[in-house]
């Protein structure tokens, strides 16, 4: 049968697929549109399983709150470039608002989530590389809930926080996660270093103060100051507050009467190992291969 551009144009708009590809459907479906928009997405799916191999090291941080919990998604691209896309963005926060509504924050379990547009997490993702032309995925899911308030606070949407508090208010939950975002501290107290991590640090540290060839007195203070001064360095309570240096996050929430109960901080992208490419070598390359 005649496929006419209408024809074309509305598979398009029902699937995001370029206008070839749309009209070769078409045509192998005898017209049929469920048919053909179904072939289409047997061929996005082999799209996607071809890209999955690349490495998506880009993305957004997208956080949603109902006030009784928070979810932070980090969702991946293979560019900066398509963070920027609408499709992308769309996808990204209707991940979110699905991981919000269904408390799963297991990546694998959640891919069979159904978004608001009754498509699952795994389709509406392997329609987007189809249609974007690079391998997206929804890398981690975390969520907090908490009795007392609950701050976020993203930078860019590279950097996400949620902070749940014990008393205070809204104001200081998000003032701490803007803390959180920007310093990055390993966790809330003294109780949440590891044990290994205080020993390797104490081990370097008497090592180092050793060789001073002081008395061991002398270098057991040492060790201790050095040990007090890490763990302000990397617990949230112990860290100089953002706003004002010259307070301590434990400080500012012991005047409010308040206790940090968890955090959870994303940036796009780390523990990801991302090939640099080098294009000038790259074009060489390419140049020398057309010579021979």
């Amino acid at each position: 049968m005649s496929i006419s551009a209408s024809m074309v144009k509305e598979l398009r708009e029902r699937t995001g697929a370029g206008m070839m590809e749309c009209k070769t459907a078409l045509v192998e479906a005898n017209g049929d549109m469920d048919a053909a928009a179904e072939l289409l997405r047997k061929s996005g799916k082999a799209k996607a399983d071809k890209r999955a191999s690349r490495v998506a090291a880009d993305g957004r941080i997208v956080i949603k709150s109902n006030g009784a919990s928070a979810v932070v998604v980090e969702v991946n691209s293979e560019t900066d470039f398509v963070v920027k896309d609408e499709n992308f963005v769309s996808f990204a926060e209707a991940v979110a608002d699905a991981a919000l509504s269904s408390g799963t924050t297991d990546v694998e379990a959640f891919a069979n989530e159904s978004l608001e547009d009754g498509r699952s997490v795994e389709t509406a993702r392997t329609e987007l590389i189809a249609k974007i032309g690079e391998n997206i995925s929804v890398r981690r899911i975390a969520s907090v809930t908490s009795n007392g308030p609950i701050g976020h606070y993203t930078h860019g949407a590279k950097i996400g926080a949620v902070v749940a508090l014990d008393g205070g208010d809204d104001a200081l939950a998000r003032d701490i996660a803007m803390h959180v975002a920007a310093i990055n501290p390993t966790c809330i107290d003294e109780s949440g270093v590891p044990a290994e991590t205080l020993q390797r640090e104490r081990r370097i540290f008497s090592e180092q103060a050793a060789e001073s060839g002081k008395p061991a007195e002398i270098v057991e203070k040492m060790v201790t100051g050095r040990i007090a001064k890490f763990l302000k360095e990397v617990t949230l309570v112990g860290q100089p507050f953002i706003k004002d240096d010259k307070v301590s996050v434990g400080k500012l929430l012991d005047d409010a009467g308040a206790k940090v109960t968890s955090f959870v901080r994303f940036e796009v992208g780390e523990g990801i190992e991302k090939k640099q490419e080098n294009f000038a070598e790259e074009v060489m390359k390419q140049i020398e291969g057309a010579k021979k």
